[in-house]
C-alpha cells in the first residue's frame, strides 16, 4: 500500500472478481485510518426539496468510543469487512503474469488506485462498517491494516439496497452471547462486552456448582427440551449482579475495584456473597424456592429482581463476609409481608400471581420489599 502523487492518492493490492456484467467486486486491506480519507459517510437526511438523501445513520458516539477502547488494548483482532461503495474513478490494473498453477480464475490480482478528495467529493462511500470507520480513525494505532470490500456503484439507489441487506440480519440474542461470554476470557472485547462477562461468568456458576441454591434452576440458551428442573431465566439473575455491581452501596461493588471489565474483580468473593444470600433466601422462604414461576413468584423474574435489590439493603447493614444465618434472620424481617405462592400483598394491592415481569411490577416489588425491610429495622 502506498500513497502517491504527493498524498492525492492510495495505490494498494487487491483482488477483483465480477459477480455480474460490469459488476466489480475488490478486496483489499488498507490502513485503518485511511478509510475516511477515501470514502464519504452518506448521512440520511432531506434536501430542500424534501427528496431523501443519503442512507447512513448518525454517528453512536458512545458505540465509536467502546471500539476506540478496543482497539487501543494492543493486539487486537479486527477482520470484519468494511464495506465500500465504489467510485468507477477508482483505477485497477492487473497484474502480469502467468496464473498459478490449480487457479481458478475466481479473482485477479493487481493494483488499485484510489483518488483522494476532499470530504464530500470522495469516491467512496461508507456503506457497512460507519461506526467502525470513524474509531479507526480515532484509535491510537493509526496503522492497524482492515479488510475492505467495495463493489463499484456510483448509484445512490445501489448504495441503499446494500445498505438495507447488510444490516437486516438480526443481531444476536443477548442470553446466547451472555452464556458466551464467559468462555472466551483470552479474547479482548469491547468494554460494553467486557464489563457484562462477569456477571454472565457468574451466573454460569450458580447454575453448574452443586453447592449453589441455584444449581440446575437457570434456564440458558444452551439447555434442552430434557432439562425441565430450569425454571429461573438467566436474564433475572444476570441483572441481578450487574445491577449490584454498577450501584455504588450494592453488595458487590464492594468487590469491583476497577470498571474495566473483569480486571481488578474479586469474582471469588462475589460468588461467595451470591451463594449465602440466596441460600439463606432458599431457607427462609422454602415453600416457594425451586418452583415454577406459575406457583412462585419468587422464582418469577419480578421475585428475583426484587430480592436483588433486598440484598443490596441487607448487605447496607451485614459485613460482606456474613454467613447464612445472618443472612437469614434479616431476612425473617421481611418474610411475614411476602406473598410468593398466595394471598395478597398488601402493600401493593395485589394477588401473588397478579404480579407481572413488567418494569412497572419489578419496580413496585422492589419498592414493597425494601419499604418492608425498613420498616422492620425502625421496629427493632
Amino acid at each position: 500500500m502506498a500513497t502517491s502523487k504527493k498524498g492525492r492518492e492510495i495505490v494498494i493490492r487487491a483482488l477483483r472478481t465480477r459477480q455480474g456484467p460490469g459488476l466489480d467486486v475488490y478486496a483489499f486491506f488498507i490502513r485503518g485510518s485511511d478509510i475516511i480519507r477515501v470514502a464519504d459517510i452518506s448521512r440520511i437526511g432531506r434536501d430542500e426539496q424534501e427528496g431523501l438523501k443519503g442512507f447512513q445513520r448518525p454517528e453512536i458516539r458512545t458505540h465509536v468510543r467502546s471500539i476506540v477502547e478496543y482497539l487501543n488494548q494492543g493486539s487486537v483482532l479486527f477482520p470484519n469487512a468494511i464495506i465500500l461503495a465504489l467510485s468507477p474513478e477508482v483505477h485497477f490494473a492487473a497484474s502480469r503474469g502467468t496464473r498459478p498453477s490449480g487457479d481458478e480464475g475466481i479473482a485477479q490480482s493487481g493494483t488499485l488506485t484510489i483518488p483522494i478528495y476532499e470530504e464530500g467529493r470522495r469516491v467512496a462511500w461508507i456503506v457497512d462498517g460507519q461506526q467502525r470507520s470513524l474509531a479507526l480513525a480515532q484509535t491510537e494505532r493509526k496503522d492497524i491494516s482492515v479488510p475492505v470490500v467495495g463493489f463499484v456503484s456510483d448509484s445512490l439507489e445501489v448504495q441503499r439496497e446494500q445498505f438495507i441487506l447488510v444490516n437486516k440480519a438480526k443481531p444476536l440474542p443477548t442470553r446466547l452471547i451472555n452464556e458466551l461470554l464467559p468462555e472466551t476470557r483470552s479474547v479482548l472485547l469491547p468494554r460494553e462486552l467486557s464489563v457484562r462477562r462477569v456477571p454472565a461468568e457468574l451466573c454460569g456458576l450458580l447454575n453448574r456448582d452443586p453447592a449453589s441454591p441455584f444449581f440446575g434452576l437457570i434456564k440458558r440458551p444452551s439447555d434442552d427440551s430434557r432439562d425441565r428442573n430450569s425454571v429461573v431465566t438467566d436474564t433475572a439473575v444476570i441483572n441481578v449482579i450487574k445491577n449490584s455491581m454498577n450501584n455504588p452501596l450494592g453488595a458487590l461493588a464492594t468487590f469491583r475495584l476497577s470498571s474495566n471489565g473483569r480486571d481488578g474483580v474479586d469474582v471469588e468473593s462475589m460468588y461467595a456473597l451470591l451463594v449465602t444470600f440466596w441460600s439463606a433466601v432458599k431457607v427462609v422462604f422454602p415453600d416457594a424456592w425451586g418452583r415454577d414461576p406459575r406457583h412462585s413468584r419468587l422464582m418469577h423474574s419480578a421475585g428475583i429482581e426484587g430480592m436483588g435489590v433486598l440484598m443490596d439493603r441487607i448487605y447496607a447493614r451485614l459485613q460482606p463476609s456474613a454467613d447464612v444465618k445472618a443472612v437469614e434472620s434479616e431476612l425473617r424481617r421481611v418474610a411475614p409481608y411476602c406473598r410468593w405462592t398466595k394471598g395478597v400483598w398488601d402493600s401493593l394491592g395485589l394477588a401473588w400471581n397478579e404480579i407481572q415481569s413488567t418494569p412497572r411490577d419489578i419496580r413496585r416489588l422492589q419498592n414493597a420489599l425494601v419499604q418492608a425491610y425498613s420498616a422492620a429495622g425502625a421496629a427493632r
